[in-house]
């Protein structure tokens, strides 16, 4: 995994020292508890898998820009979509919105298999150049809402930022009783939402409101009711 640019000693302890701040203020207190997630969150360097300039602000309790109007989310929101998915080793999980390659980066250290779409050909050049190296982690370009039926079926699919609608083709992915993370635009207010897929069907229960970066090709067909 190529996640080092950060050069200078001082530097190094600095970052350090901003990630065990995030985790303790960030995720701590808003219930992400699972310690394979916070592990993960306290070790790898957020900055390595943002654009140069937005670096200094990689520790900050926001979304921040990378590339084409595109965001990642904020540290809170990405612990809480992994905590909610409850993660198992064996997991093979599909990941719509791979941005600059942070979430892929900390489901390669819990889970068996990763496969992250992204449609930006500038955010797959910089997830591919973060995630190098990490063998467990396919980096697939094409349209978000699409997904990647060649690796189906997946235990697990998290759509990493707020959707209007979720495409049939997502679910169809998924291994009956796979559980679902995404972010949900309702009414203009977003609120984070889990589900499963059954044998019946699929549906999502929201577990709380929150900022979360919108992601695109995800608009309600026109007449469709969620």
């Amino acid at each position: 995994m190529n996640i080092s640019p950060v050069t200078t000693p001082s530097n190094a302890a600095a970052s350090e020292t901003m990630r065990h701040a995030m985790v303790a203020s960030q995720l701590r207190t808003n219930a992400v508890s699972d310690q394979r997630i916070l592990v993960a969150m306290n070790t790898l360097p957020r900055e390595a898998f943002v654009p140069a300039d937005v670096r200094p602000l990689a520790y900050r309790d926001t979304a921040l820009p990378v590339a084409g109007g595109r965001a990642i989310n904020l540290p809170m929101v990405t612990g809480r979509f992994l905590t909610e998915a409850y993660l198992e080793k064996n997991d093979r999980v599909l990941l719509i919105g791979a941005a600059g390659g942070y979430t892929a980066a900390i489901l390669a250290q819990i889970v068996a298999d990763v496969v992250a779409v992204e449609v930006d050909a500038a955010l797959v050049a910089l997830a591919r150049e973060a995630l190098a190296g990490t063998p467990n982690v396919t980096i697939v370009e094409g349209p978000l809402a699409a997904g990647h039926a060649e690796g189906a079926p997946y235990d697990v699919l998290i759509v990493d930022g707020a959707i209007e609608h979720m495409p049939d083709p997502l679910i169809a992915q998924m291994k009956t009783g796979g559980r679902v993370v995404t972010g949900l635009v309702e009414g203009g207010v977003i609120r984070l939402a889990s589900g499963r897929k059954t044998e019946g069907g699929f549906g999502l229960a929201p577990f709380m409101d929150s900022d979360c970066v919108v992601l695109p090709g995800f608009a309600t067909p026109q007449g469709f009711k969620f």
